[in-house]
């Protein structure tokens, strides 16, 4: 009976440590000023955090993305893309004669660009970056999309900003795309 109440005890002692918070990878803009990163509290729970080295500049307390996906913050500090490697599936038709032979998820949504109140400025699909030829080289995953090049297993060069404020990366079908802020 005593080793059953310390065995309880001892859970009860560890569960903050099952339960700590987890957060993206730390990217700096590319003048070096600003910082992004997302915090995620608890499932649902997430903050996205825009510093300096003085301390946080803003905070969006919403669930932007996940902690694998990539931000990018521009040299300003005030706009954050993200882009989302594992994109979830989308499952909208796209209209017109053009897009007869495309699959819905083609038009899953892979890059969003947000201001500091958490307005989606610009948004991006798939079929803004791989074309229709390229379509049969996105990896499928059940109910995600694997289309960065230099991520999760696929061969390439990962996304990076550059010295001149950009986000480059290359597609599966190895074209190289640009964002700006």
């Amino acid at each position: 009976m005593l080793r059953s109440a310390l065995i309880v005890m001892l859970l009860l002692v560890s569960l903050p440590a099952f339960a700590a918070e987890r957060s993206s990878r730390t990217r700096v803009s590319a003048n070096g000023t600003f910082s992004v990163r997302l915090v995620e509290k608890a499932p649902g729970q997430c903050t996205l955090e825009v510093s300096k080295e003085s301390g946080p500049v803003w905070k969006l307390k919403e669930c932007v993305g996940g902690v694998d996906d990539l931000y990018f913050v521009s040299n300003d500090g005030e706009r954050v893309w993200v882009l989302y490697p594992l994109a979830p599936k989308g499952t909208k038709k796209l209209p017109g004669k053009k897009f007869r032979k495309v699959p819905a998820w083609a038009n899953t949504v892979v890059a969003v660009q947000y201001d500091r109140q958490g307005g989606r400025v610009q948004e991006r699909s798939l079929l803004d970056f791989v074309g229709q030829r390229e379509l049969p080289e996105v990896r499928q995953l059940g109910q995600h999309l694997k289309w960065l090049e230099g991520l999760l297993g696929v061969p390439g060069k990962g996304p990076r900003l550059t010295d001149a404020g950009h986000i480059e990366f290359e597609t599966v079908g190895s074209k190289s795309h640009k964002l700006t802020f």
